[in-house]
């Protein structure tokens, strides 16, 4: 029977099984009395043992030189390769290039392969890369179509980075953009520094250079699918605008759309001489102004990401009248780079610039970009 104080008290009433089970046992008969004690002796103490003798201590001998093992890293960390002397290796490759095209013989498509896979490498470990080539201005001496091929590939890898090529499609971009133009190379030197006044021969002679790297590429016999199509394809135009097909945007190739968005880039940046060169913000103005219908949209987000809209070396009026010069751009803040500033609110030209991460300075921000004299 359940009582009502039991369960104020928390006492649950055992089961019937339960109560059996731990039932008292019956009473065992009773032991037997226990003997009269007898007298005990004494215990003697026992004897204390000595304590072991202490061992002196080793004398090591000092030797020469102590090797000191330590685990291994799990991984080694290969050093970045310098972006400035990358760049100028890609171009002087591309002179070879050329030189090989007057001469005949192999081409080495292996070390081309393994200049644009480090150019990959490089790019991934940092921006260095990125803006030696993106903010270069033709070295004097250096061939043009080197230059100005070098630069597409490099930018058309970082691109397509930004875009999610994984790295084996990063590496073909970067060897196609090396290679869009080497029909070029057969045409007029003179050609390329009258694009915007060609005769209607001329224009023609011009458009046929596509067609003219594809011969080339095909007798050198690329080792990979996609080359072919690429260079054929890079002066093509999503709205079919483009040359020598005038193929739509969904028949072109995928590394082709990149191509032809980075080799009009690089054309309105550095362009052949005595054409004006646009600074990187400038040329990405005109891109979405006057040829956003030209190419993917996405790609042309992508090289804004890329690009920032104040890239290094960019003059910029900070609110507080201040001018600074752009020295590294912040990816997740574009418009809080880090800055130089050289000139106070006044003007003045300040005997040592001070270096300033505007992303750390919520009070300060860009109001514009600053032309410079003779721009």
């Amino acid at each position: 029977m359940v009582r009502m104080s039991d369960l104020v008290r928390g006492v649950t009433p055992e089961k019937p099984a339960d109560t059996a089970a731990k039932a008292a046992p019956a009473e065992a008969p009773a032991a037997p009395p226990p003997p009269p004690p007898t007298a005990r002796r004494p215990t003697p103490p026992r004897a204390v043992e000595p304590p072991p003798p202490v061992e002196p201590p080793r004398v090591v001998e000092p030797t020469a030189r102590v090797d000191v093992l330590e685990p291994e890293p799990a991984y080694i960390e290969a050093p970045v390769e310098g972006a400035e002397p990358l760049f100028a290796e890609l171009q002087l490759f591309l002179a070879r290039v050329r030189e090989l095209m007057r001469t005949g013989g192999t081409f080495p498509w292996s070390e081309l392969e393994q200049l644009a896979d480090r150019c990959v490498t490089s790019l991934a470990a940092g921006g260095d890369l990125f803006w030696v080539a993106n903010n270069a201005a033709a070295p004097a001496g250096v061939d043009y179509l080197a230059f100005h091929q070098a630069r597409v590939a490099v930018l058309s890898i970082a691109t397509g980075a930004c875009v999610g090529y994984e790295r084996s499609r990063q590496v073909q971009v970067g060897m196609t953009g090396c290679l869009i133009d080497v029909g070029l190379w057969q045409l007029p030197e003179g050609l390329m520094r009258r694009l915007d006044a060609l005769s209607a021969d001329e224009q023609a002679l011009y458009r046929s250079h596509p067609r003219l790297s594809v011969e080339w590429i095909r007798r050198w016999g690329p080792p990979r699918e996609g080359f072919v199509e690429a260079v054929l394809q890079h002066h093509e135009r999503e709205q079919g605008q483009g040359f020598p097909q005038g193929l739509h945007g969904t028949a072109m190739h995928p590394d082709a759309k990149i191509l032809s968005l980075l080799d009009t880039y690089t054309g309105l940046t550095a362009p052949p001489a005595p054409r004006a060169r646009l600074r990187p913000h400038e040329a990405i103005r005109e891109i979405v102004r006057s040829k956003h219908e030209a190419f993917a949209s996405p790609l042309i987000k992508a090289l804004l990401t890329q690009i920032s809209v104040f890239p290094p070396g960019t003059l910029v009026r900070l609110n507080t009248g201040e001018v600074g010069r752009v020295t590294a751009v912040n990816r997740n803040y574009p418009l809080r780079p880090r800055v130089e500033i050289v000139a106070d609110g006044k003007g003045q030209r300040l005997a040592s610039p001070k270096s300033t991460d505007l992303s750390e300075a919520p009070f300060l921000y860009i109001t514009g970009a600053v032309a410079e004299a003779g721009r």
